[in-house]
């Protein structure tokens, strides 16, 4: 499923226009990025939870010329599964 896929089902099931199901999509997707940003942690109770992993610099290799490049720090967004999906997902799958 894709974002326009998202607003379409949102639209039908909730019996909204397009243009607002669109509002109510950017909105969560807008807040859940400002929460990742400002380093919080975004928890959907028996769905997922989204997090940030801070990661220190470190001198890695160029694989081409096996340079020393020096890699700097970063943050990266990260996805956990809920037990309840996993069991879901599992379930349907047999």
């Amino acid at each position: 499923m894709n974002k326009l896929k998202l607003i379409e089902k949102l639209e039908k099931r909730c019996n909204l226009t397009r243009d607002k199901a669109s509002e109510v999509v950017e909105c969560i997707f807008k807040e859940m990025t400002n929460a990742l940003v400002n380093d919080k942690r975004i928890e959907i109770r028996n769905f997922c939870s989204f997090f940030i992993r801070h990661y220190k610099p470190y001198t890695g290799r160029n694989p081409k010329t096996g340079e020393a490049i020096r890699i700097p720090e970063k943050k990266l967004p990260f996805f956990k599964c809920g037990k309840e999906l996993k069991e879901r997902v599992d379930y349907h799958a047999n």
